[in-house]
């Protein structure tokens, strides 16, 4: 075949996008291009002046797209995901951060900077930080802020190790551990600023309909516990209000349908004021935010 008869990459994109659309991949052209930048080693590829292809190219692009064809999660064969202003590194076994929980991360952060602009170090804890993506992100948007990362699975702790040191925030400190231990980072009971979680929330009955999600993330960080998943979140409001000092803030993902419980979560420990429930991108109700009140006890009884 002469060289002018050789498809070029515009063309072996049209066609993964094609193949890609007809397996119901939502996302055809996007992972299409990325899978061709990912083969080309390059963060990204313009069809308008397109790389020149070396040798072997059709046929791992090929093997890549047949990957995504089957559903195999983008972001486990790129080995990556962006979120927010870092790049992650993504493993099987590890849930894949979401980019509607920047939003839970946003949050976080206005806190923790806020905190910090009036001269203060404040702490944060990432209650089942999976990859560290919120965890990283507070940690490198705020430097003056204290990080604490916590997940109950030992590779995720491995994994958003390795995230934090790859985005230099090299003071995050990464443990492994419960939410549901009532011993859990005991030493910062009362003294933490922000505590936010994206945990596990999805009840045992709402199987994903997603294949990238139903069979590559992991079910423990997917299923919450109980017959409403609620049984991990009430763990994180808990900790919450073991660990936030008076006024710190509260940050917790949870279900589209998950808002009003959650809130009665919070009520029911007395500890919070400002209890709400906050959009997401989309405008879903999807974030619990509370703030811990002081508690002035009068004999046995809360005033």
């Amino acid at each position: 075949m002469s060289r002018d008869a050789t498809p070029g990459l515009r063309a072996y994109v049209e066609g993964a996008t094609t193949v890609l659309a007809e397996a119901g991949v939502p996302s055809a052209r996007h992972d299409a291009l990325a899978l061709a930048a990912h083969v080309l080693g390059l963060p990204r590829v313009e069809l308008v002046l397109p790389p020149p292809l070396p040798a072997g190219f059709a046929r791992d692009y090929a093997a890549v797209v047949e990957r995504r064809r089957s559903r195999e999660p983008l972001q486990h064969i790129v080995g990556s995901t962006v979120f927010r202003y870092v790049t992650l590194r993504v493993a099987p076994g590890v849930f894949v951060p979401r980019p509607e929980t920047e939003t839970v991360a946003q949050l976080a952060v206005d806190e923790a900077a806020a905190l910090a602009a009036r001269g203060g170090r404040p702490l944060v804890v990432d209650l089942c930080t999976g990859t560290g993506a919120i965890a990283v992100s507070v940690a490198t948007e705020v430097p003056a802020a204290r990080v604490v990362a916590v997940d109950l699975s030992a590779d995720a702790v491995t994994l958003a190790g390795a995230n934090a040191r790859a985005a230099g925030a090299d003071d995050l400190r990464v443990l492994a551990g419960d939410v549901r231990d009532p011993a859990l980072l005991a030493e910062h009971d009362g003294t933490v600023d922000v505590l936010v979680s994206n945990p596990p929330y999805i009840p045992p009955d709402a199987v994903p309909l997603d294949p990238e999600v139903r069979d590559h993330d992991p079910d423990l960080a997917l299923y919450g516990g109980g017959s409403d998943g609620l049984d991990v979140p009430r763990a994180v409001v808990a900790a919450a209000a073991r660990l936030l000092a008076p006024g710190g803030l509260l940050v917790m993902e949870h279900a589209e349908v998950q808002g009003p419980a959650a809130c009665a979560a919070a009520r029911a420990t007395g500890a919070f004021a400002d209890v709400r429930t906050v959009p997401d991108l989309t405008g879903r109700p999807r974030t619990l935010v509370a703030r811990r009140v002081a508690l002035a006890v009068v004999g046995d009884s809360p005033a």
